[in-house]
């Protein structure tokens, strides 16, 4: 008893076998995908969510950012009025620029103070500051000296500075009669847009953000990342007019998709825009692993992996060994038997079970079978020993009383009917005696068939030799007894009418021609016409067996100047010889 463990019962293919689409293994990963398809698709649609809530928040924040951003630099102008009106008032006299000056050290963010007289001179200022005739003749100076209180302005020629910035601008008075007040200039702030701008590292910005600030024309002054800001869209100013704060999406100088807000710094002349990157949903879902798609699909694909796993391990393996013990079996190893079975699954052990019982069956009736062939062989055997005996006793039994006739004819009639049974008796000899009762080896059989018919005249003539060249052809007993009966009428007529008085060399060939073989019979006598037209009995049972192997039979002069006797007939497929096989000739002499 021989025993298989599961590896190394995996039969050749089996992995082949196992990729199929209607295997075990794949069928369960489908029930199995499509009981987790809901759950996966929930998970999408949640993550889903989640980007577009996240999506909004971003927007919003941004927004945020941008009114926190303008607000402060508001706040930061609001303060830098506060401060020009508390310093007013000192600002004319000994000492004034030094005191500008030391003020706007202090204080970063401020490029000058300036105190301007009702005229637009210069007073005094913290820096240098170009003339300009035409000052009084500025908007922002006439706006002052017709009353208002402060003013903000982009205007490069008002700010005196080498970097951008705005002005700010508060109006000096001095007291007038009773409670009026007379212009008398102003005092200007001169503030660096750089002090304007909010950090990108602004904690309260989105991740990654970018800043600028844009002109009233949608000219930027400064930006942190030029790539990251495009054409500021048509009407964006009135969308920030009318919300204090406006937000869109556009597709900055790299292609990528981006949010943006703006929101005004210095009145209507300067903006703060913000920009953020604005992801999409796969990377969203990389940035986000546990909360995207990741974890739903993970789970969805160690779900799979497990059932795969203890499918292989529980199911798949055994069935791959119990198909190694069947290919076994199938091979005749009837001996071996599923032992590691015994580890498997309850459902797998009764399967083996059933195997081995199935194999000690299949040994059972294996053995019955052969006694059974045997004694039917021995049965054949005997039925053809016995037959051919029987043969064997009418031939004696005719040559007994063809030696008690006295008429030549009848003589010779009863040695071709004794010579026919001779032929019939020795087909059933070679049947017992052979390998196979089915079948019979065409040589051997040709070459007995005919040393026994030129043995039988030897004392009666002239010697008579014979050459014989046969190739290998197993043939069945149906084909082969037509086939030997007309063997027996070409050599019993060549005896007759070419060797009677002379003797001579009796030639017999047969050869196989892929699908048609060939029996020729030749004589080297010198029979006459009638040997070639002669329509007698023998000529008539020649035609008939020809007829019963769907052939043709036909007599014709040889080159010897004797007969040839020639059968051809289509040659059995089954029965065409191995080139190994085929016969070189044999050569007897008698």
């Amino acid at each position: 008893m021989t025993g298989l463990s599961p590896s190394a019962a995996r039969p050749q293919g089996a992995g082949k076998k196992g990729g199929s689409l209607g295997s075990i293994r794949v069928r369960l990963a489908g029930a199995l995908a499509a009981a987790l398809l809901p759950v996966l698709i929930l998970g999408i649609v949640q993550s889903t969510v989640a980007f577009n809530r996240e999506r909004v928040a971003l927007r919003q924040n941004l927004g945020f950012a941008a009114e926190r951003s303008a607000a402060t630099a508001r706040s930061r102008m609001e303060g830098a009025g506060i401060l020009l009106q508390t310093l007013a008032p000192g600002a004319i006299g000994y000492q004034c620029a030094d005191r500008l000056a030391e003020v706007a050290r202090r204080i970063p963010g401020y490029a000058n103070l300036v105190r301007f007289d009702r005229r637009g001179r210069v007073a005094c200022a913290a820096g240098d500051v170009p003339d300009d005739p035409q000052r009084t003749l500025k908007p922002w100076f006439q706006r002052l000296e017709r009353g208002d209180r402060l003013i903000i302005t982009r205007d490069p020629d008002a700010t005196s500075a080498s970097e951008p910035s705005v002005l700010a601008a508060v109006r000096a008075e001095t007291p007038g009669p009773g409670s009026q007040t007379t212009f008398d200039g102003a005092f200007a702030a001169v503030i660096t847009l750089a002090s304007l701008e909010p950090s990108s590292r602004d904690p309260t910005l989105p991740a990654h953000a970018d800043v600028a600030l844009a002109e009233a024309d949608g000219r930027y002054i400064s930006e942190t990342d030029a790539k990251a800001f495009p054409v500021l869209p048509s009407g964006w100013r009135d969308q920030v007019r009318l919300n204090g704060a406006h937000v869109w999406y556009g597709v900055d100088a790299r292609g990528e998709r981006r949010v943006y807000s703006a929101a005004p710094v210095a009145g209507n002349e300067v903006y703060v825009v913000l920009s953020a990157q604005s992801p999409g949903i796969l990377s969203w879902a990389w940035l986000n692993p546990l909360s995207g798609i990741l974890f739903p699909l993970m789970t969805f694909g160690l779900a799979l992996a497990a059932v795969l796993v203890v499918t292989d391990r529980v199911v798949v393996r055994w069935i791959a060994y119990l198909q190694r013990i069947a290919s076994l079996y199938a091979r005749g190893r009837l001996t071996v038997r599923p032992v590691q079975a015994e580890h498997a699954p309850p459902e797998i052990r009764e399967l083996a079970e059933t195997l081995e019982q199935m194999a000690d069956a299949i040994v059972g009736r294996d053995a019955s079978l052969r006694d059974n062939l045997a004694q039917k062989d021995a049965l054949m055997r005997e039925i053809h020993h016995r037959v051919k005996n029987n043969l064997q006793v009418i031939s004696s039994l005719l040559n007994m009383q063809q030696r008690a006739l006295t008429d030549p004819a009848a003589r010779a009639a009863m040695s071709d009917t004794r010579q026919r049974i001779t032929a019939l008796a020795l087909i059933y000899r070679a049947l017992y005696q052979g390998p196979d009762l089915k079948r019979v080896d065409l040589r051997p059989f040709l070459e007995e068939l005919t040393a026994q018919l030129v043995a039988g005249e030897i004392n009666r003539g002239p010697a008579v030799r014979t050459e014989l060249h046969v190739d290998t052809l197993v043939i069945d007993p149906d084909r082969l007894a037509p086939l030997a009966l007309f063997a027996v009428e070409a050599i019993t007529n060549a005896q007759k009418h070419a060797f009677a008085a002379r003797g001579g060399v009796l030639t017999l060939s047969f050869k196989v021609h892929g699908e048609e073989a060939e029996l020729e019979i030749s004589d080297d006598g010198e029979a006459g016409e009638t040997a070639l037209t002669a329509s007698g009995v023998g000529r008539t049972l020649m035609t008939a067996f020809a007829r019963q192997l769907r052939g043709r039979a036909e007599l014709v002069r040889n080159d010897a100047g004797g007969v040839t006797a020639r059968l051809l007939f289509p040659t059995p497929a089954a029965d065409v010889p191995r080139p190994d096989e085929t016969a070189a000739g044999n050569q007897a002499a008698a």
